[in-house]
């Protein structure tokens, strides 16, 4: 699973750079400044995101594969599709439902993080 992490943390940075110029570039005009702040927040929250997959992955290899890891990993990437895949829609669209899936990809990057701190611990 690490190397899964590692490709997914980089392709998800990969994503995030290319999101964050097209939002620079081609959003700028078009969005108003609160839906262009809201665009600009999905984008940290996925390359810091993107950063800690890799992260992960590379935890994973030196801690030896652990469930609780691999949980980990995936409750990020979730949040991150979740988090900010639901800023992007809602800076695009306008359509505030989507304001109200934010917090559960949240929720998800919370436990990714709690549960690679309880790995970790197991791990002293």
């Amino acid at each position: 699973m690490s190397k899964y992490f590692i490709f997914l943390g980089s392709l998800n940075a990969f994503l995030a750079v290319g999101l964050g110029a097209f939002g620079a570039h081609a959003l700028k005009s078009r969005l108003s400044a609160d839906m262009l702040d809201v665009y600009q927040t999905g984008v940290q929250y996925h390359i810091f995101h993107a950063l800690g997959l890799i992260l992960i992955g590379i935890i994973s290899h030196w801690l030896s594969q652990s469930t609780l890891i691999n949980w980990s990993g995936g409750f990020i990437l979730a949040g991150i599709v979740i988090f900010s895949g639901s800023l992007y829609v809602l800076s695009i669209t306008g359509i505030r439902t989507f304001g109200a899936i934010t917090p559960i990809g949240g929720i998800a990057f919370l436990a990714g993080w709690i549960l690679l701190a309880y790995a970790s611990l197991k791990h002293l």
